[in-house]
């Protein structure tokens, strides 16, 4: 039965044009776009009939959980409705629990596993969709799931490790941006009283320090208000495509913090298209979907024009080594083994596990090198306020001194 396409793509005139077009399958539909002149862009099958949620949401741990206990009793030999009625009771999330009542009901009139989660797009990936579907087309979705359950662990540790990275610097330094504040806020403007009464010219690190003070005493509704604003206009410039592609390629050019990411996507890239290649799933409809997982709009734009270049004759090797700044030697060579061997899907997974281990050590570094950075800073700034606090209590003592 042919299959509904939404695809996009470029003339040989270098105009863009987008369309519907049913296919039997997307090579198909790749070869016939081509034979008319069109260079596809992208090529992603239709989601006709979707049900949305409203109110809950659906975590990855929820999903994790269903994967793995559901690829354990079909394992077992437990039929799909029995095994939906099993896992239905032991769900916790409300939300969740109603979609797999609503997938059981669809299996039971009829429609196959994979067709059953596509009307649930909010909660099933494309790409667990596509390896379920090549699962029950080759009669092994039973290892498709543990394979999807073990690819859901170590995206969610990947992830906390990447959360890790960024919230811990954020909240240590937000602590000390927070904690100097309160002194030049609260306090500085105590001790700038007392020395205005005492009538005597203040020491320059003295003046500084006030100058600060009254500033920030003055400015801070207006700071917190620009900070908040910043922030709220970050999220509105990553909602549009070209604003997510602006903001992930200056994250990539982050100190230390850029390395982190950039390792991660390609961990994140390696192990979606080692489990997709892994389960059956064709190589350009996983490469679509590895461009939607990897997290990063530059890198996502990259997959797509290696998924022309795969589609035009060319290797993933080959791909791969003409895009240097993105995939090192490394990576490439390990690909290349996989390849020559007949083992791509398990050299991409080492691949995988080699950049989280890359990660761990990232962050590792990262966290060894802040805290010291921190810890000079809050040193310096809270000594630079001390001495000049002091300064005019000092030279007060010696025109005391003086004056006896």
């Amino acid at each position: 039965m042919p299959t509904v396409y939404v695809w996009k793509g470029r003339t040989e005139e270098g105009t863009f044009i987008s369309g519907e077009t049913e296919a039997e399958n997307e090579g198909d539909l790749i070869l016939a776009l081509r034979k008319k002149g069109i260079i596809p862009r992208y090529v992603r099958e239709k989601e006709a009939g979707k049900v949305f949620t409203i109110g809950g949401r659906v975590s990855q741990k929820d999903i994790l959980f269903f994967t793995r206990q559901f690829a354990t009793l079909f394992a077992s030999g437990v039929p799909i409705v029995q095994a939906f009625d099993a896992l239905t009771g032991q769900i916790k999330n409300r939300t969740f629990r109603k979609i797999l009542v609503q997938m059981k009901n669809d299996i039971e009139k009829g429609s196959s596993l994979a067709e059953a989660m596509k009307r649930h797009p909010r909660v099933f990936s494309s790409l667990f969709i596509n390896m379920v579907r090549a699962g029950e087309e080759g009669g092994m979705l039973d290892k498709v799931l543990q394979r999807m359950a073990d690819y859901f662990e170590k995206m969610i540790k990947l992830k906390r490790k990447i959360r890790g990275a960024m919230i811990y610097p954020a909240m240590v330094i937000s602590v000390a941006i927070l904690v100097v504040a309160i002194i030049m806020i609260f306090v500085i403007p105590t001790f700038a009283k007392l020395f205005g009464e005492m009538g005597m010219e203040l020491p320059l690190p003295t003046r500084i320090t006030i100058a600060i003070s009254n500033f920030m005493a003055k400015s801070a509704i207006f700071i917190l208000l620009g900070i908040a604003g910043f922030f709220i206009f970050l999220k509105l410039v990553r909602r549009t495509e070209k604003g997510r592609k602006v903001t992930d390629k200056i994250f990539l050019h982050i100190p230390l913090l850029g390395v982190i990411l950039l390792k991660s996507a390609l961990s994140r890239f390696a192990r979606t298209l080692g489990t997709l290649l892994g389960s059956g799933v064709p190589i350009l409809s996983s490469m679509e979907i590895c461009a939607r997982a990897s997290g990063n709009k530059v890198i996502e734009d990259i997959v797509i024009e290696m998924k022309e270049d795969i589609t035009a004759g060319k290797s993933l090797t080959e791909v791969l080594k003409t895009r240097p700044s993105v995939f090192p030697p490394i990576f490439v060579q390990m690909v290349n083994v996989g390849e020559s061997t007949g083992a791509t899907d398990e050299m991409l997974n080492k691949v995988a596990d080699f950049y989280d281990e890359e990660v761990d050590n990232a962050v590792a570094n990262l966290m060894s090198m802040l805290e010291p950075a921190l810890i000079v800073f809050l040193g310096v700034t809270i000594g630079f306020i001390v001495l000049s606090l002091y300064l005019p209590i000092f030279k007060l003592g010696e025109v005391v001194g003086k004056g006896g």
